[in-house]
């Protein structure tokens, strides 16, 4: 995988842009002066990035892998050590499906109902393979999203969700918050 140089990542027009930050030169990006993207983060081949009136913030230490997507209108936040596995789609704004009004963007908003809301990944999140996350989803610092699943709302901190819509199947243990304190000391920041 080949990633784009310094120089190539500041011509792109970030919003803002971190140090030690990795993107694939076959990733996408739409809409690029209103995502900001923090220190360490990695953005692998084929992910899609468009951001809408909202933006897309992403933080430190986060990985997109290949072909991942965040698309909308409403504010995508992806905070501190989350992780988006391949294939995952994150949405803020999606289509009403039920017939009572036309749907996609060929068509002017008057005729649609297309429901904009923003999504917030928590801290140490995980979001399994192939997984979507709805408009208006949160999820509490350290979730986990099992693969193939479909998140239409908020998940607890430390949860652990899966299935078609996802439930919560049990909980994760809190340990790495003690190794991400070690984890700052050994960088000068504890």
């Amino acid at each position: 995988m080949a990633f784009l140089n310094s120089s190539q990542l500041l011509d792109m027009g970030f919003l803002s842009c971190g140090k030690h930050v990795l993107i694939s030169d076959r990733a996408s990006f739409h809409g690029c002066s209103r995502i900001s993207l923090g220190d360490s983060v990695r953005i692998d081949d084929f992910c899609v990035l468009s951001a809408g009136e909202g933006g897309i913030t992403i933080g430190n230490h986060v990985h997109l892998a290949c072909f991942s997507s965040l698309i909308g209108m409403g504010a995508i936040t992806l905070e501190d050590f989350s992780n988006v596995s391949s294939r995952v789609s994150i949405y803020s704004s999606n289509d009403d499906y039920s017939g009572e009004t036309m749907t996609n963007p060929t068509v002017p908003d008057d005729f649609k109902n297309v429901d904009h809301r923003p999504v917030t990944i928590g801290r140490h999140c995980v979001i399994g393979c192939g997984s979507v996350i709805l408009p208006g989803v949160s999820l509490g610092a350290g979730a986990i999203v099992g693969a193939l699943s479909l998140i239409k709302g908020k998940c607890e901190e430390f949860g652990i969700y899966a299935g078609v819509p996802a439930l919560k199947i049990g909980d994760r243990l809190r340990n790495l918050l003690e190794i991400e304190n070690r984890f700052h000391g050994t960088l000068g920041h504890g």
